[in-house]
């Protein structure tokens, strides 16, 4: 009989002791799930985590764990919600440039968003986009979704993000928004959103799971395994990013991660922490 965590694990090419974290961190966290489920359905589990901290791979193997408890776990990607790349040239032309960059609040389709979650509560069938960051554009293609989910895993680098205190705003924190944002008005606008219909949407979350990395410098090291795999699936994508491009890009996201890091794991209901190599520590 065929071992469907053996070959998840060999899809996604894990080396083959991962199986231990799927026995020490993963299947415990199913359990959690599970039981949260029992008692609410459906169930929106909120999974955050800076980028490279394992959320896809996460997600992947509770669907997994979850069907074995004879619960429908669909995950649903914060990343498949960015504005179109036209969109977001809109806004970039009418409110400011760096919008054009996806990443920060003020660049997702909020209101996709929350139709989606209302159809997976209200039990109707939905789609749910595809979003191609090897062209930096949402995707043509959409997987269709019938009959009821037991749980959402709601997946994404800021999923449950809250804004910061305005006094936090006026020092720019990095060379891109000292000389891009000197007047503060895209971080402003960006933690506005956050404390408005992005507060609303994650206010739907029932359990919130953060994958917490040390630091913000394993963000850079992390994406840059992300571009690889971009690459060697799509060389020709014009969305991949080289050095100097992928290290303006993280910049967008630095001011965030680094409030993340600091004040959610003491509201999160589930912190794992992530260790150099990816992984959970034991």
């Amino acid at each position: 009989m065929s071992d469907p965590i053996a070959e998840l694990i060999a899809r996604e090419e894990l080396p083959d002791d991962y199986v231990e974290v799927v026995e020490t961190h993963w299947k415990p966290l199913a359990t959690r799930i599970a039981r949260e489920a029992a008692n609410r359905k459906p169930l929106i589990v909120g999974i955050n985590g800076a980028q490279g901290a394992g959320k896809t791979t996460l997600c992947k193997f509770l669907e997994l764990l979850l069907k074995k408890r004879g619960l429908r776990a669909i995950t649903l990607s914060l990343d498949d919600l960015y504005l179109t790349h036209s969109e977001r040239l809109q806004l970039a032309a009418e409110v400011h440039p760096l919008f054009a960059t996806r990443g920060v609040p003020g660049t997702h389709a909020v209101a996709l968003a929350f139709s989606i979650l209302e159809d997976v509560l209200a039990g109707r069938t939905f789609e749910i986009p595809r979003f191609d960051k090897s062209c930096d554009d949402r995707s043509n293609a959409v997987t269709r979704i019938s009959g009821p989910v037991d749980v959402v895993l709601f997946e994404g680098w800021c999923v449950s993000a809250a804004a910061q205190p305005p006094e936090k705003l006026k020092r720019p924190i990095n060379v891109l928004e000292a000389e891009e944002d000197p007047d503060a008005v895209w971080r402003t606008l960006a933690n506005h959103w956050l404390g408005e219909d992005y507060k609303k949407l994650f206010g739907l979350i029932d359990l919130l799971v953060m994958l917490k990395v040390d630091h913000f410098d394993a963000v850079l090291a992390n994406r840059r395994k992300q571009e690889q795999k971009l690459a060697d699936l799509n060389p020709l994508g014009s969305g991949i990013l080289d050095e100097d491009e992928m290290v303006r890009f993280v910049s967008h996201y630095e001011r965030l991660t680094r409030h993340m890091l600091e004040e959610m794991p003491e509201r999160a209901d589930v912190v794992i922490s992530i260790d150099g190599q990816q992984r959970p520590r034991d």
